[in-house]
């Protein structure tokens, strides 16, 4: 009966919390809770698709810094004077020509062996349970047919498909989570420039409010908010309107990119991104959902520059995978299409492979939390995650010697995920020791890490 009351109290308190009317202000828009099910699902894919995947050019190998090697800011690159621009420029010109336009690449991006189902199946089958499409990066160009995007978008130049609705169509189709991705300034758009008001009023929220409104998406993940505070995008204005009136009040997620001084503080979960907070160092210990967004190599958007040694390997993604959700956040993983439509094999590989991982160790990953206790334990290797009363202890490297725990009072059993053999363990006090059976070939269940289960650990 108790249990039966405590499960009620939290539905009730969960339904009065959406049911409220958020004011305009930052206390009001953060007091919304975020959606239960964006931290349950702890692995996404992230998409960067757009004009940039045409040229799909970035200096993959330069000593420039993280941020000057992503494909996807070539449009600016080549304009600017800094050292990561030069290089931008040089190989333009040499490919283009002095005079070719950025603006010319739009009717190179044909998409014409994109197929969106392929798409969600392979999404699915790496085991991710939400996706993020770029419906606008900072170019300005959509991918659908926005109203106030001209006849810069995907339906009047390019491909001619309304690529946010088809994949919308195939995520949700394929039982996954569908959001975007929108940044909120424009590199060259003169009203941005010349109007900042207008833009924002006239603009930028009449486009994230069609793009809501046409594809009801689970998540909306803004960028391109450094230029000016939240005030000036008029950020809790429109987020008002969203918690309240939007078609996905309930059930929309949202970033905290939504001002210069938002990172970190304000909005939904947050964010790093290669593990920086613009150039800070990550999140660290927060008492908030978050999230890690990075490509499999250097860059967002493809690059054609990268070889296999600027991707990381299968073994560095799944123990990305598990650092992330052990410390109580989810991984937003990138992959580049090409401009005609196609997901490069070394990245699909990539997918196949953390997918095959988590078939066997899925349990371990998703729906879980935060092991508070991990603290006490940090051990070389070794990582933590909780799913009510069982204990995953995930082991990147397999244990040569007995891994010991403290902190577990009790624990009725303990398995190895995927091995059907018995597992040796020694419980004495707060500490349980488990010791790693010897594996052959045909009895390793999984590659790259190995999961105990404590049962009933408390």
């Amino acid at each position: 009966m108790r249990k039966i009351l405590v499960v009620l109290i939290v539905v009730l308190t969960t339904q009065i919390a959406f049911s409220q009317r958020y004011k305009d202000n930052w206390e009001s828009i953060d007091s919304r809770p975020i959606p239960q099910w964006f931290e349950d699902v702890k692995f996404g894919i992230f998409i960067h698709w757009g004009l940039y995947a045409v040229p799909a050019w970035a200096p993959a190998n330069a000593d420039i810094g993280v941020y000057a090697k992503y494909s996807e800011w070539y449009w600016s690159r080549i304009n600017d004077n800094s050292k990561a621009g030069k290089l931008f420029r040089e190989y333009h010109n040499k490919m283009y020509g002095e005079d070719f336009k950025y603006q010319d690449f739009a009717p190179m991006f044909k998409a014409q062996h994109w197929d969106p189902e392929q798409w969600a199946e392979l999404f699915k089958r790496a085991g991710a349970k939400y996706v993020v499409l770029t419906s606008k990066h900072h170019e300005g160009y959509t991918l659908w047919p926005s109203e106030q995007s001209w006849n810069w978008n995907s339906v009047d130049v390019g491909p001619h498909r309304d690529i946010c609705g088809d994949l919308t169509t195939a995520v949700k189709d394929a039982g996954l989570h569908m959001g975007f991705y929108y940044s909120l300034y424009e590199w060259y758009n003169p009203l941005y420039h010349n109007n900042i008001e207008k833009y924002v009023d006239d603009h930028m929220i009449p486009q994230m409010k069609d793009l809501v409104t046409s594809y009801e998406p689970d998540i909306l993940w803004t960028d391109g908010e450094w230029d000016h505070p939240s005030e000036k995008w008029k950020s809790t204005e429109f987020l008002a309107w969203l918690y309240n009136d939007s078609p996905v009040k309930n059930s929309i997620c949202i970033n905290d990119r939504w001002g210069k001084e938002t990172r970190s503080k304000h909005g939904g979960y947050y964010t790093t991104e290669y593990d920086l907070v613009h150039e800070q160092e990550g999140v660290g210990e927060v008492k908030r959902a978050w999230e890690e967004c990075r490509g499999i190599g250097t860059s967002f958007g493809y690059n054609q520059m990268e070889t296999p040694d600027n991707y990381m390997t299968s073994e560095a993604l799944i123990h990305l995978l598990i650092n992330k959700v052990a410390s109580g956040g989810n991984l937003l993983l990138d992959v580049g299409p090409t401009a005609d439509g196609r997901i490069p094999a070394i990245q699909q590989q990539r997918l196949y492979d953390i997918g095959e991982w988590l078939q066997i160790n899925g349990e371990a990953i998703y729906e879980t939390r935060k092991w508070e206790d991990a603290k006490e334990n940090k051990t070389d290797n070794v990582y933590f995650t909780r799913k009510g009363k069982d204990l995953y202890v995930h082991c990147t490297k397999y244990p040569d010697s007995p891994v010991e725990i403290s902190g577990i009072k009790k624990a009725s059993n303990v398995t190895l995920l995927g091995y059907s053999g018995k597992i040796n363990y020694k419980k004495s006090g707060k500490k349980i020791k488990i010791t790693a059976p010897h594996l052959s070939p045909n009895t390793n269940p999984s590659e790259y890490a190995w999961v105990f289960k404590i049962e009933n650990a408390l």
